[in-house]
């Protein structure tokens, strides 16, 4: 089955991108050169020239709900996220489809992940990757079912984004708009217990998909939104 298999990530930090190795690259590739190349100028999202731009926005997102990481939390492939942004948190879950994930503590599906007990999290941490799962209205039902009354759901989904390079051809299914979130999980969680951001505009949107880096920009033009031309749409979601 398409959903599972194992959801593409970013290299880890202790891969061949050396911080070094990133200046290195934008040195010899500089950003500027980008906009007469028919090909991006990376082919990771930037991680090999920097910090990724869609990751600048999902860890801003995740910095101001750090309140929300409490208690028992469980996050998708590793604890990254929950280890780096999280406050209270007494229990800390990795889900994971593959069983040889040395980190994972919960292998399930998410489109059918019914042995998974209900009212078990009280955050769930899901960033990136519902764009890896065909049927995503029971991802997000499972999601639901699986936090606890007042728990919090926390995920970006991209909008703007490359397809992966390991299969995107085959298994890079979807991008996201407010409107298709506002559906998706409000169904789920209700309208009024949903609400929406926008990251991005169309500056960080096309230095994306060239591949540049977050360090390739100012902190101005990163930091400004435009709902039109998003980057990733951030979704809050609470348990009722």
């Amino acid at each position: 089955m398409p959903d599972s298999l194992t959801i593409p990530r970013y290299p880890s930090d202790a891969d061949e991108f050396s911080p070094w190795r990133r200046r290195l690259r934008r040195l010899l590739r500089p950003a500027l050169l980008s906009m007469f190349r028919t090909t991006p100028i990376s082919s990771y999202w930037g991680f090999d020239r920097g910090h990724p731009i869609d990751r600048y926005y999902l860890e801003q997102f995740l910095d101001d709900h750090r309140s929300d990481i409490r208690g028992r939390v469980i996050e998708v492939q590793n604890s990254r996220y929950t280890d780096r942004f999280g406050g209270a948190v007494e229990r800390s879950d990795v889900l994971d489809i593959n069983p040889e994930n040395p980190l994972a503590t919960v292998i399930a599906d998410l489109t059918c992940a019914d042995a998974v007990p209900a009212n078990l999290f009280d955050c769930f941490i899901l960033t990136q990757t519902l764009q890896f799962i065909f049927d995503v209205p029971s991802a997000i039902r499972h999601v639901h079912r699986m936090i606890r009354p007042g728990g919090v759901l926390l995920a970006t989904v991209p909008s703007v984004s490359r397809l992966a390079p390991v299969y995107g051809l085959e298994r890079d299914y979807w991008r996201f708009t407010r409107a298709s979130c506002a559906e998706l999980f409000g169904r789920a969680f209700g309208a009024g217990n949903v609400s929406i951001r926008s990251y991005g505009n169309v500056r960080t949107a096309t230095a994306f998909l060239s591949g540049l880096a977050s360090e390739e920009l100012s902190r101005r033009a990163l930091d400004v939104q435009d709902d039109y031309f998003p980057l990733i749409i951030a979704i809050r979601a609470v348990k009722q």
